[in-house]
């Protein structure tokens, strides 16, 4: 497969922030008085957190939004790692030339902690974050920025991600696409959206690029 571009959603594609994810959905919750469980959680992964908390209380939502952000950043390191041969397998990807980014819904600082945190910042040449963009995924605009960044073709560009809104900002894009099996929607849930691959390990990218 002639793929000389790679895009990569960061939570829950490349790093497991899921935990710390929810807890400062609870944490936030909690104190606006309000009460989800656990996989209720699950619908509020993948959109940006002003979609999120503007469909639960618009007055509220910028509150909503200080609150989150800052539980998330307090307690960021404590949960941040990268998944299994995530690092190994973008070594491999750069030493055959192929061009990496990340096009996520976090904000730019905190994506970048992220990946110095993890280890894995190093390998990426552009980085499209939520405050980057006037439409966030699934609006093509994203990925769209990234591969300009990267003078990429849009046949020859894959988007990695964990969940739909990936899948669809990349069909929206005329890229390729991959969705991960370790992703909290599940690998069924997300193959209802039509990726071009699915990831069971990170490492299959490179059975998929034949290197």
């Amino acid at each position: 497969m002639n793929i000389r571009t790679i895009l990569f959603d960061l939570d829950g594609t490349l790093i497991d922030t899921n935990e710390l994810i929810n807890e400062s959905f609870l944490y936030t919750f909690n104190k606006f008085g309000l009460e989800f469980t656990r996989e209720e959680l699950l619908s509020f992964n993948g959109p940006s957190l002003q979609q999120t908390f503007e469909q639960i209380d618009l007055d509220k939502a910028e509150a909503m939004i200080t609150t989150y952000k800052q539980h998330n950043i307090a307690h960021h390191d404590e949960y941040v790692e990268a998944f299994p041969n995530v690092k190994e397998t973008l070594t491999i990807l750069k030493e055959h030339g192929i061009k990496l980014g990340i096009v996520t819904s976090k904000i730019r600082d905190t994506a970048i902690r992220g990946l110095k945190i993890t280890g894995i910042y190093e390998f990426f040449e552009t980085i499209i974050a939520i405050d980057d963009v006037s439409n966030p995924k699934p609006h093509p605009e994203p990925i769209l920025s990234a591969m300009k960044n990267l003078n990429a073709d849009p046949t020859s560009t894959l988007m990695v991600g964990d969940n739909h809104h990936d899948i669809d900002a990349g069909h929206n894009a005329n890229v390729l696409t991959a969705g991960v099996a370790w992703s909290l929607k599940g690998e069924e849930t997300l193959l209802t959206y039509k990726p071009t691959y699915m990831l069971h390990d990170m490492k299959d990218l490179l059975e998929i690029l034949e290197v």
